[in-house]
């Protein structure tokens, strides 16, 4: 799952998910990622990891998704991408997990078809390296097979502000964001991880 909207105060949304890890578990969610937008205050993207492809309408039946979303502010629940992995790409193969301060680009959007994406992709993944891409995950939504959510992990905030400004032919993906439905593309960096199953 994945949600991109704007809170009244991050850290407090923090703490209010960490005390309600039960909550989290009850829909199915293993881990809780949050991305804090570099240029747009008090905006965040944030990813939830689940076990198995539940439906968007039984998570949003969850009483917990509507008091996570009133404690963050918001004036309507937003969208909610409910996708499953196609590929995650790690341009550094087994470089450490150091999360903290990774600039990430995250765009939702619709392509007319994903192995043909992936494709493109790949025959582009030196340039992608070139442009300071360090890891692409891409996400096919459940119930839409043309919808997409990619993430890339990028180098720094100039490597990022250059890759949105001239996205390679590969990133078609890029510019598509904010067309129609899909909320502008997202600049971040990682603020928070929690392991739902981990108490503390």
């Amino acid at each position: 799952l994945a949600c991109d909207f704007r809170v009244d105060d991050v850290e407090r949304m923090w703490e209010w998910l960490k005390k309600h890890r039960d909550g989290l578990s009850a829909i199915g969610a293993h881990h809780v990622v949050l991305y804090e937008s570099i240029w747009e205050p008090r905006r965040v993207l944030v990813t939830i990891g689940i076990r198995q492809a539940t439906s968007i309408r039984e998570v949003l039946r969850s009483p917990a998704i509507f008091e996570w979303f009133d404690i963050s502010g918001a004036d309507d629940i937003p969208p909610i991408f409910g996708g499953e992995v196609v590929e995650k790409i790690d341009l550094y193969g087994g470089s450490p997990e150091r999360h903290v301060g990774r600039v990430v680009v995250g765009v939702m959007s619709s392509v007319d078809d994903v192995p043909t994406l992936m494709e493109k992709v790949h025959d582009g993944l030196d340039r992608f390296k070139r442009g300071g891409v360090r890891k692409i995950w891409v996400y096919r939504a459940l119930d839409d097979g043309h919808e997409v959510l990619i993430l890339q992990e990028i180098a720094d905030e100039a490597s990022a502000r250059q890759w949105i400004e001239h996205p390679d032919a590969a990133a078609e993906w890029m510019t598509s964001a904010g067309m129609g439905p899909y909320p502008s593309r997202f600049v971040g960096r990682f603020a928070h991880l929690m392991s739902v199953d981990e108490q503390g």
